[in-house]
């Protein structure tokens, strides 16, 4: 649909979904930010002005959890701000200061009052991700603390199972890891995650696999020379399979459902908007790592060998289910 603008958006606007399907957008205006709810008015598209903060910079964070709330991010020099442009009664607004310099941004519970980020704290020293909580006025408790120097990120997090997957340089250097919130094992850096000359982060976690965090199938953005393509791997298999993405993926972009379909956005020449369809692989030997610490004295995990790259299934938008609907055939 058109957007009711008479010129094109800048590189910098961000958008994010609404669970009512209105999508909220930032632009920045000269050194503040403003925030619209775009929504479907029959052929075009209508726009409702939330309002603007005062800010050079600020990130949107994913949405919440409930898909009616979204937070933004603003850093500065000794604490961070963090606002709710959408949601809230009165426009944007102030919902709590963080100290130190903080980054990323991801949800730890259903209810959208957890909600963790990589913090350096004000005097400096390495990063580590902390949970704030909302509903304390944005109380801060650590959450990561791998080594006592160590950098470590929080990058996704599944409240069904508890799974984390993180990245960390506490084995030496960074290499992706995963563990289990509230878990006493240690966290794992599996060998099969460490690729040469490419770069691997995960993206979406499949949801509904309640305390099974060693089954959820996990999808990975790789990026390398060739171009980016798709990974799926989950902890108790120890095999990571590769996977030619569709033509016009938006890298980084895709949604698991519980069953383990793999949903991948993509628009190109053939197809101006359309999803392509991934079964979570099977892994050759499945085994479980329930109460082990790992193959080696490091906790890392053997490598297996992966297949050719497979291709996605593509389905165009019109057919692609998504609310739940049966896979078409």
């Amino acid at each position: 649909m058109p957007l009711p603008l008479d010129q094109p958006e800048e590189p910098d606007s961000e958008v994010a979904p609404l669970a009512d399907g209105r999508v909220l957008i930032r632009r920045r205006v000269a050194d503040r930010q403003m925030f619209s709810l775009l929504y479907p008015t029959g052929p075009g598209t209508g726009e409702l002005l939330l309002g603007a903060v005062g800010c050079a910079e600020m990130t949107l964070l994913p949405p919440s959890p409930d898909g009616r709330c979204v937070y933004a991010l603003a850093a500065g020099e000794d604490h961070a701000s963090l606002w709710r442009v959408a949601g809230g009664a009165f426009g944007p607004e102030e919902v709590a200061r963080i100290p130190g310099r903080c980054s990323g941004g991801v949800w730890l519970d259903r209810a959208g009052r957890m909600l963790a980020l990589d913090r350096r704290e004000p005097g400096g020293g390495p990063v580590k991700a902390v949970a704030v909580d909302l509903g304390r006025q944005g109380e801060v408790t650590p959450l990561l603390q791998i080594a006592p120097g160590s950098n470590d990120r929080l990058l996704l997090a599944d409240a069904d199972s508890g799974l984390l997957l993180l990245r960390s340089d506490a084995p030496g250097h960074d290499r992706l890891g995963w563990g289990v919130l509230g878990s006493c094992l240690p966290v794992r850096f599996p060998e099969c995650l460490r690729l040469p000359d490419v770069a691997v982060t995960p993206f979406a976690v499949q949801p509904g696999q309640m305390l099974m965090p060693e089954s959820c199938a996990v999808a990975l953005r790789i990026d390398g020379a060739p171009g980016s393509w798709v990974g799926v791997w989950r902890p108790a298999g120890r095999q990571l399979h590769q996977f030619a993405a569709p033509l016009g993926w938006v890298p980084g972009a895709g949604y698991w459902s519980r069953d383990g379909v793999l949903r991948l956005p993509y628009a190109n020449g053939a197809t101006p908007c359309g999803v392509a369809l991934l079964d979570a692989p099977e892994d050759v030997e499945p085994s479980s790592v329930t109460g082990r610490t790992g193959g080696g004295e490091d906790g890392r995990e053997p490598s297996a060998a992966d297949t050719a790259p497979a291709v996605c299934k593509p389905v165009p938008l019109g057919q692609a289910p998504l609310h739940g609907a049966a896979r078409p055939d």
